[in-house]
């Protein structure tokens, strides 16, 4: 593993950390623990099982996340470093789970500058109503996307400092979002969670919010940003085409 996905794989495992209610771990099982959080039930990022290290016996993991996650409709296991992944994999397909390939994406944040009209930082008051308005499309279940809009506040304690941007169209009306983690002291910024509004994809508010959070990075002194893309899907490639290059892998597992 390189220094660069060491720092961001550390960065992942605390920012989970941080923002959990609850952290379950023991000494017998070596880089795995569990976060909690029973206001956000049903948000697997605040309620899985994350493996950051190679030490355990990944025919423990299932066990784990239903012992230390209770019941579930499905339970979530985020294997971040990427040999216990590819090790973990034979094993968890064959117990029945689901697999989900991770790519981590990082480029320098040196010369960016930030786009005219660029994203600004807001409050989560301020996006609320067009991320509840996303989430309703995405899902039929009202509690889910409730809680799938509300966990942002969660994530306030992830990391040194969190930006939530909103690039607005020319009306004053919020067309995209995202969230932006900075931690000057390791030199890593995050940006994540982007999402255009149905109404407005097209138009280039992604491209407004990707330079905002490379501009912001860079002028916090933060000289890499890094950002998850799910390796069997388009934005891989849209970032791909913006400088962006893969540093490694995490893997994300799903029990049916």
């Amino acid at each position: 593993m390189s220094d660069l996905l060491a720092r961001v794989t550390a960065f992942r495992a605390a920012f989970a950390r941080r923002q959990a209610v609850e952290v379950l771990e023991r000494p017998e099982f070596p880089g795995v623990f569990a976060v909690r959080n029973a206001e956000f039930v049903r948000s697997e990022e605040h309620n899985q099982l994350i493996v950051e290290g190679p030490g355990t016996d990944p025919a423990a993991l299932l066990g784990l996340a239903a012992r230390w996650l209770g019941p579930r409709r499905r339970y979530s296991i985020a294997v971040l470093d990427p040999e216990a992944g590819e090790r973990a994999g034979p094993v968890l397909a064959a117990a029945g789970c689901e697999r989900e390939d991770v790519v981590v994406l990082a480029r320098p944040t040196k010369g960016c500058v930030r786009p005219q009209p660029a994203a600004l930082p807001v409050e989560l008051d301020e996006i609320r109503e067009a991320v509840l308005r996303q989430q309703r499309e995405w899902s039929e279940d009202e509690e889910v996307a409730r809680q799938l809009t509300d966990r942002r506040a969660a994530r306030l304690r992830g990391a040194e400092r969190v930006h939530f941007l909103a690039a607005r169209t020319p009306a004053g009306e919020v067309a995209a979002w995202s969230d932006l983690y900075l931690e000057p002291a390791i030199g890593l910024a995050q940006l994540e969670d982007g999402v255009t509004g149905s109404r407005h994809r097209g138009a280039g508010y992604g491209d407004t919010l990707l330079a905002t959070g490379l501009a912001l990075a860079a002028e916090a002194g933060v000289p890499r940003l890094f950002l998850l893309a799910d390796a069997a899907d388009w934005p891989r490639e849209w970032y791909g085409h913006r400088s962006f290059t893969e540093i490694g892998r995490s893997h994300s597992f799903y029990s049916r």
